[in-house]
């Protein structure tokens, strides 16, 4: 993105757990630093002090294994609503870009399509969170459910947290859900093949996105 450029630009990737979002991410940030932007990394849930606490709950804390989809539901939209105010809104106004690492259409997917909660309260909670923040470019990383539960079980650092442990029905759901959502918002969704090599992934993303802010 142009320096001169007055406003900056929010894009966020979304996929299902193991689709290869945040090697992705950091590879994007890079080619961006590298290009002399400005560039905010951050992540749902979490990104500020109060949503890292958030994240902590619903993701890691054996007190979550008995959460409710509608207590998870407001729980990340609480995050989301203090990182759009407190971190993206203003990184946005000072002419940067933000790539989150999720943002409300896991939401839509996760705890709407997923968990099969109300298609009306899913969308009132995230207007609600998000106001008029919506991504100016998403990315989706499309990986088989097989191949997602795989690439968790082969990491060699972290146990797989809450979400990680859920069953491949679900990751079906999830995929499906991301696949969906993206057809039917074509002008802000970009959908890339999550099973290619991480080169071949990363031009194809730098490609979207230097051909639409650079």
């Amino acid at each position: 993105m142009s320096k001169t450029n007055k406003k900056g630009v929010l894009i966020s990737f979304e996929g299902s757990e193991g689709c290869g979002k945040t090697t992705q991410i950091r590879r994007l940030a890079n080619r961006c630093q590298d290009s002399g932007n400005d560039i905010v990394v951050t992540r749902e849930p979490g990104g500020t002090e109060i949503g890292e606490e958030i994240r902590h709950l619903l993701k890691h804390t054996i007190k979550g294994e008995r959460m409710t989809p509608e207590a998870e539901l407001l729980l990340f939209a609480a995050s989301r609503a203090q990182l759009v105010r407190e971190l993206i809104i203003p990184s946005v106004n000072e002419g940067k870009m933000v790539l989150c690492d999720r943002y409300l259409d896991s939401t839509t997917v996760y705890q709407g399509v997923a968990r099969q909660i109300a298609e009306d309260p899913v969308n009132n909670i995230n207007s609600f969170a998000v106001g008029n923040i919506i991504p100016d470019l998403t990315i989706v990383l499309d990986v088989p459910a097989e191949l997602g539960m795989k690439r968790i079980k082969n990491r060699f650092s972290d146990l797989p947290d809450r979400m990680e442990q859920e069953t491949i029905e679900f990751y079906a759901k999830v995929r499906e859900g991301y696949l969906v959502l993206a057809n039917s918002i074509p002008d802000r969704f970009i959908v890339v093949d999550g099973t290619l090599n991480q080169d071949e992934i990363e031009e194809k993303i730098w490609e979207e996105v230097s051909l639409r802010y650079f």
